[in-house]
């Protein structure tokens, strides 16, 4: 009878491991499942939490996108307006309508004409009058340095815009 004590306790250490075996894998189990979902969780604020930084950046861009456009429409309505007046300039050049002088300073100089004044006690600066195409192409000169000085302008607000 020895024997058959034997074996049963031989098959009863055997379940007894091969049971304590089932609740470990149970135990394990449900460890790995509690990690894999504090791990998913993790994951799902971390993204969150990106996607909320991009919204951010993207709100950004768009305010620095409608502030550049703006200084984009502000300049070049400036430089429509500069062209304008320069136009305006030139065409009353054309016409006679004014003419441009220097002025020449105490004494007339030998070889340039004087425009008429009119009669006064003052004593008015001598100044000399340029010929049209003269004229015209100083005003041509300072057209285009407008339109450089409207450039830079619109340049330093891009940068400034872009610092910001």
């Amino acid at each position: 009878m020895r024997r058959w004590q034997a074996a049963l306790l031989v098959v009863l250490l055997l379940l007894a491991a091969a049971l304590t075996w089932q609740v470990q894998a149970w135990r394990y189990g449900s460890q790995l499942a509690q990690q894999a979902q504090a791990h998913a969780l993790q994951l799902q604020q971390q993204a969150e939490a990106l996607a909320g930084q991009l919204q951010g950046e993207r709100q950004q861009r768009l305010v620095l996108e409608q502030q550049i456009e703006a200084n984009d429409q502000f300049h070049y309505q400036e430089l429509l307006d500069a062209q304008q007046a320069q136009a305006r300039l030139r065409d009353r050049l054309a016409t006679a309508d004014v003419r441009l002088s220097v002025l020449l300073g105490a004494a007339p100089q030998a070889g340039l004409p004087t425009t008429p004044g009119t009669a006064s006690l003052d004593h008015d600066p001598v100044r000399a009058g340029l010929e049209p195409a003269h004229a015209q192409r100083i005003i041509a000169i300072t057209n285009r340095g407008d339109q450089g000085l409207i450039a830079l302008r619109a340049c330093q607000a891009y940068v400034q815009a872009l610092q910001r």
